[in-house]
């Protein structure tokens, strides 16, 4: 009966083993650190399965090497990686035109694009003409290796964007198709260099031999990474959190303000780490902030207001500064920003500062009085003190649900309470 049921299983066995895997790895915007280890560890998953990879590619460039860095991990795995820059109206340009042609096949899609390669580095928007040429000379070396020529890539590398019909007759790209299951079907049967060797792909179901094609996509945590690493992220980033750090100076205790301007302040600071930001525009930015919230802590909204704004503008400028259009903080947005700052100091923070004061003064009234605990106080709870509900803390010890209190102080907008015996 064993012997019967291994019989009819190793068949089956054999021919999932024999399965061909393709799997089709979404690579959208700047390679930045998060999107790079996104593709070096899926890569790495592929050559554990023995699967063809497919990158379907849209970037603009890179930060630093990053791009690079990676073009040696493609270049460098055992199995196929064949790069396609699709769908239609994607582009490849600066530092990502790496990855086109450290692959085993540059394709591309009709309606999108490929090229120019200047600037590599989306952070600096201009490259001596020794780098430039040393990139081109780098892609040129890399072309044969991804089926296109070397002059097709020096074209590609100097000149602007070619769509995919003069890209294929200059030999920039070895392939185009439409879409991914037209890209399977012409590259069914191809003979491609993989890890040293020559690698015949199969990537198109047939009926003696079906394909497990699977998609994936940047997860979620390196997702967030990946969008927060642009210039304009960390800028609505960081305004956003000094907004709410501001606003959280005015409420007793640490709230939910405090919470959003502590996660809004960390992502901005792992963005400052990778974006291309200048460090002088956002100390500026920083100072400016602070004037505007100066300002309205001595009441006087007039000039500490109108000297912070210049500051928070100049600074949002410089700090995009030198950067590429591409990457770089657009003017509507500074002007936005600007404006939105002066209102959020000039009216917001001044009307939150006047509540608070009207709350602390109707406190002070209260001490002595008696009261009943709406919440057990462990230490805090709320309290009804004269028909209104308050914060409250215990001078000593919990308090119970229902129990009678005393108002002894205020601290801030809490009340300092003790039980009160019948």
């Amino acid at each position: 009966m064993v012997a019967l049921v291994l019989c009819l299983c190793l068949p089956a066995l054999a021919v999932a083993a024999a399965t061909p895997t393709v799997d089709i790895v979404k690579v959208h915007g700047i390679v930045d650190p998060a999107l790079a280890g996104y593709v070096r560890g899926t890569i790495l998953d592929a050559e554990r399965d023995g699967s063809t990879v497919i990158l379907q590619l849209d970037s603009l460039g890179s930060y630093g090497d990053q791009a690079a860095s990676l073009a040696r991990t493609i270049r460098s795995a055992s199995i196929p990686v064949v790069v396609w820059v699709g769908p239609s109206g994607a582009r490849v340009a600066g530092g990502a035109l790496f990855l086109l042609y450290a692959g085993s096949l540059a394709a591309m899609a009709p309606g999108a694009g490929v090229g120019p390669g200047i600037p590599f580095d989306l952070g600096e928007a201009s490259e001596a003409p020794g780098d430039a040429a040393g990139r081109t000379a780098q892609l040129v070396a890399l072309a044969p290796g991804a089926q296109a020529t070397g002059d097709g890539a020096r074209a590609v590398s100097a000149g602007r964007a070619l769509p995919a019909g003069p890209a294929l007759a200059q030999g920039a790209v070895a392939m185009v198709a439409v879409d991914i299951p037209g890209l399977l079907a012409k590259l069914d049967g191809q003979t491609v260099r993989a890890g040293g060797r020559e690698v015949v792909l199969a990537t198109a179901n047939r009926i003696d031999r079906p394909v497990d094609v699977r998609f994936h996509e940047i997860g979620p945590f390196r997702g967030v990474l990946h969008a927060i690493s642009t210039p304009t992220a960390v800028y609505v980033l960081l305004l956003l959190g000094l907004w709410a750090f501001a606003f959280e100076l005015t409420q007793p205790g640490f709230g939910v303000a405090g919470i959003a301007a502590a996660l809004a302040l960390s992502l901005a600071v792992y963005g400052l780490s990778v974006a291309p930001v200048h460090g002088v525009g956002i100390a500026l930015l920083v100072a400016g902030t602070a004037l505007m919230g100066l300002d309205v802590v001595i009441r006087r909204v007039q000039w500490l207001t109108l000297g912070g704004a210049t500051l928070f503008a100049a600074g949002s400028v410089f700090a995009s500064r030198g950067l590429v259009p591409a990457v770089r903080v657009p003017l509507w947005l500074i002007i936005v920003a600007t404006a939105g700052s002066v209102l959020f100091f000039g009216f917001a923070m001044t009307v939150a500062l006047r509540s608070r004061e009207r709350i602390h003064t109707a406190q002070v009234g209260l001490v002595g009085l008696v009261g009943e605990a709406r919440s057990d106080l462990n230490p805090e709870g709320g309290v009804l003190v004269k028909g209104s509900l308050w914060r409250a803390r215990t001078m000593d010890g919990t308090i119970r649900k229902g129990s009678r209190i005393r108002v002894r102080a205020v601290e801030g907008l809490i009340l300092r309470v003790e039980p009160e015996s019948d």
